[in-house]
């Protein structure tokens, strides 16, 4: 919920914390507790130690320096989200702990989907705050003034489990980044508490619904999800929320018209139009947005899905430099890298036909192969494309989800 306007998020891109400015806090209401599995390892990759490369010197660190660590690190951050895990009440001798619930929180994250499937779209960092004191302003404490260096506190708005942080201090500690960010903000508290929205995501660290909350939470602020549980209020001005029911979704092209009729991954049956009591309708009976340890449903599955790709490209580049090319290099793409057997596709062509590349993955093509004559000009290009079947808007799709480069070669 949003100051001055109970119950919405400011649909902006102050998520992503590229311009830094103080302020007020915009939050969502958690939804329920609900099940939730234990969390497990979701990588092979190996993560460096505490304290190993990757920690940022403290003469290039800003105002409000914190220990920085990058604990993974899938590609550059140019072509990267950057999620900041910061510890709020975590004194010096606390750090282990906040280090132990930073990990167990964006594990816990990367064993939903689509976060699963598109996990190296993500770099993790962590910022290590030191607290001069414990803990931070809970819910018994109302009305008592933060005395931390995040400024977390529970009572936010007037509501008991919404937890929030001073933003303008937390995006000091996060420093600048080299690519879009989101900035998630533990509390050392077991309480059970967090919000999401624009801004700052947080999260009760201790609470034993962390990993729950954070599932919840992300899809506020990466996604631009609303709640579909029935208390939540009645704004519909989201992609998993709407006024409408289906036969006008269907007529009109509105909201998640694509999806009816589908059978839904979540285990919330068919998508369809599923009224609350609050009078908006919602995609399936049940989802992580309605109660905690559930899934997205397929609508908001697509939404989150193209959020990233509003910020990352599906390539990270090509080799040689796409343009004229003298003599017969190896050329090459770098698509970035599906988890879970997806990948994403790249096609080849020699002015304008299909042909097959000699790389097993498709990444790479020798134009040798193509036994130029003196004077011959062929144009090879290559196109990285992901078909991923949680997408249905093809215009989308066309626009952000495929990437094409090329090469100009002379006999």
């Amino acid at each position: 919920m949003t100051p001055g306007n109970p119950g919405r998020l400011i649909r902006s891109l102050a998520a992503l914390v590229l311009l830094v400015a103080a302020v007020l806090p915009s939050a969502v209401e958690l939804a329920a507790p609900g099940p939730f599995g234990a969390l497990g390892p979701i990588t092979d990759r190996a993560l460096p130690p505490h304290g190993a490369a990757g920690v940022l010197p403290a003469e290039l660190r800003g105002p409000g320096a914190a220990p920085t660590v990058d604990i993974r690190r899938t590609g550059d951050p140019a072509n990267r989200i950057t999620l900041v895990l910061l510890g709020d009440g975590y004194t010096a001798d606390q750090q282990e702990l906040f280090r132990q619930q930073a990990d167990q929180a964006w594990r816990a994250l990367m064993e939903i989907e689509p976060f699963r499937t598109y996990q190296d779209f993500f770099n993790i960092r962590r910022v290590e705050v030191v607290s001069p004191t414990p803990g931070i302003a809970e819910a018994d404490g109302k009305g008592r003034r933060p005395g931390t260096p995040l400024g977390m506190h529970f009572w936010c708005e007037g509501t008991a489990r919404l937890l929030c942080a001073d933003e303008a201090a937390t995006a000091r500690y996060a420093g600048d980044g080299d690519g879009p960010q989101y900035l998630i903000a533990l509390a050392n508290s077991t309480e059970y508490g967090g919000a999401g929205g624009t801004g700052v995501t947080t999260l009760a660290g201790g609470s034993p619904d962390a990993g729950r909350i954070i599932q919840h939470e992300i899809g506020h602020t990466v996604g631009d999800l609303g709640d579909e549980y029935d208390s939540a209020p009645g704004d519909a001005d989201y992609p998993n929320l709407s006024t409408q029911g289906a036969d006008a979704m269907r007529r009109d092209h509105l909201k998640w018209w694509r999806w009816l009729g589908a059978q839904s991954p979540d285990g919330g049956g068919v998508v369809g139009a599923y009224r609350s009591a609050n009078g908006v309708y919602r995609p399936t009976t049940d989802s992580v947005m309605r109660t905690l340890g559930g899934s997205y449903n397929l609508p908001s599955r697509e939404a989150i899905i193209e959020q990233l790709y509003r910020r990352v490209s599906p390539l990270d580049g090509a080799q040689p430099v796409p343009g004229q090319v003298a003599g017969r290099p190896r050329l090459t793409v770098r698509p970035l890298a599906l988890e879970g057997g997806r990948s994403l596709q790249v096609e080849w062509r020699v002015d304008g036909r299909v042909v097959q590349p000699q790389a097993p993955d498709h990444t790479w093509y020798e134009p040798a192969a193509l036994q130029l004559v003196p004077g011959q000009r062929v144009t090879v290009a290559a196109t990285v494309r992901d078909t991923t079947d949680w997408v249905r808007d093809e215009a989308f799709r066309e626009q952000r989800m495929v990437r094409t480069v090329s090469w100009v070669l002379t006999g």
